[in-house]
């Protein structure tokens, strides 16, 4: 099985089939956390924000269910952004050391790195963390046993309708934010950004057999998009931890040479993550979709459904 949906298949079956997947995924990397909190939390936010994109997708099809599992997990995942970032800020102090070895080669910033492992050993061996584990988890079961209320339209013109209007709205959302972005730079305006990309890569591959092509060299660009925008969030956020009044990664004088790297940091990857999304998300985005709209049409037509209960039928 895979998260894509199948053509061939009702639309509300395959939604199930996709939505206890990954959540069940989710469940067998909290349940590895325990032990291994550092990667397990990351593969286990990654499937639920699989969840949460297959929600967006499909939510005009059936607005209540969607939207209250959207909320449900996006405070699972919040229960567990903590110990994530504190690991990606440690990353991001190794990135610029790379970036920037000319400055980075005399150790100055081997203390604000000390400073940002110990607080990510804290977040990792605290009591608290086993708590949002164990919230996260039943949260999670809850979850599963909600599927079966998903109902969406299975004609196949409707099912079109559905996932055509999914993908331009967040189209959409990644334009607006863009225009923002461009016009503003906010810290906030490139988050909007980042997590609608990351929400269209998902979407071009749910609908990778419907989706118009080429669509490998979009999907490759959206990736190094997305990519690039968390560096960029990862640059905000320790800005954000320099300027704090408690000074938690240490006084002006320590952290000097932080500032100027992420100064250099973040001017760099504007100018590139800009560049990059008007590529992708410069068009109109009902005009990006029109062409989707009318392939899905045509393909959910032209593709009668399985019966998921017939011999050797895909399931």
């Amino acid at each position: 099985m895979s998260y894509r949906i199948d053509p061939r298949l009702p639309l509300t079956g395959e939604v199930r089939r996709i939505l206890a997947e990954e959540i069940g995924k989710a469940l067998v990397h909290l349940d590895a956390a325990h032990d291994r909190p550092e990667q397990a939390l990351h593969k286990c936010r990654k499937r639920l924000k699989n969840v949460r994109a297959l929600l967006r997708l499909v939510r005009s099809g059936d607005e209540t269910f969607c939207r209250t599992e959207n909320q449900c997990y996006r405070q699972v995942s919040a229960l567990l952004a903590g110990p994530r970032e504190a690991t990606a800020l440690v990353e991001t102090i190794d990135r610029l050391a790379a970036s920037f070895p000319e400055h980075g080669a005399g150790g100055g910033l081997d203390e604000v790195r000390d400073r940002l492992v110990a607080r990510q050993q804290d977040l990792h061996g605290g009591a608290g963390l086993g708590a949002a584990i164990g919230a996260a988890i039943a949260a999670c079961e809850e979850g599963i046993g909600r599927i079966d209320a998903l109902a969406l339209p299975d004609q196949p013109e409707q099912a079109a309708d559905v996932l055509a209007e999914g993908a331009r709205i967040t189209l959409r959302r990644a334009r607006k934010a863009l225009d923002k972005a461009g016009s503003r730079g906010e810290a906030d305006d490139f988050h909007d950004l980042r997590k609608a990309a990351k929400t269209h890569g998902m979407h071009l591959s749910l609908l990778g057999r419907l989706w118009p092509t080429p669509i490998k060299a979009r999907r490759k660009a959206v990736d190094e998009l997305g990519e690039m925008l968390g560096e960029l969030h990862d640059v905000f956020v320790l800005r954000t931890l320099l300027e704090a009044d408690d000074r938690p990664l240490g006084s002006p004088q320590e952290t000097r040479l932080l500032s100027k790297l992420l100064k250099r940091s973040e001017k760099s990857l504007k100018k590139t993550c800009l560049a990059a999304a008007a590529d992708l998300f410069g068009d109109s985005p009902r005009r990006s979709t029109r062409k989707l709209a009318r392939k899905v049409r045509d393909d959910l037509a032209g593709a009668p459904h399985e019966d998921a209960s017939a011999p050797g039928a895909a399931s």
